[in-house]
């Protein structure tokens, strides 16, 4: 197990629930589950020839991670309601962002 792949999936399970347990304690498992929810934008990748190609940064290249629906996940947070939801998005992309680092 690589060291990339640690901090991958660290960052897509163990720090959501950290943040959840941090700032959202009353609706931990509710702020939780909608980070792990957060990950099927990954269902764009099912678009892509080769689905998955390990070199490949899928910031900018996949719908769900292009920056026009960056800029969406972004106008997320300035609203009550959907705020979360935007947390949870731009969390999966930052941590696909450090993968696209290595």
């Amino acid at each position: 197990m690589s060291l990339q792949f640690v901090v991958h999936y660290g960052m897509h399970f163990i720090v959501p629930l950290g943040i959840a347990y941090l700032f959202y304690r009353n609706v931990l498992w509710r702020v939780y589950l909608i980070f792990l929810l957060a990950m099927l934008i990954d269902l764009d990748h099912l678009l892509a020839d080769p689905i998955f190609d390990p070199n490949r940064c899928s910031i900018g290249f996949h719908i769900l991670h292009s920056y026009v629906a960056i800029g969406v996940y972004f106008l997320l947070l300035f609203f009550k309601k959907t705020r979360v939801v935007g947390l949870a998005l731009l969390w999966h992309i930052l941590t696909d962002w450090v993968d696209c680092l290595w």
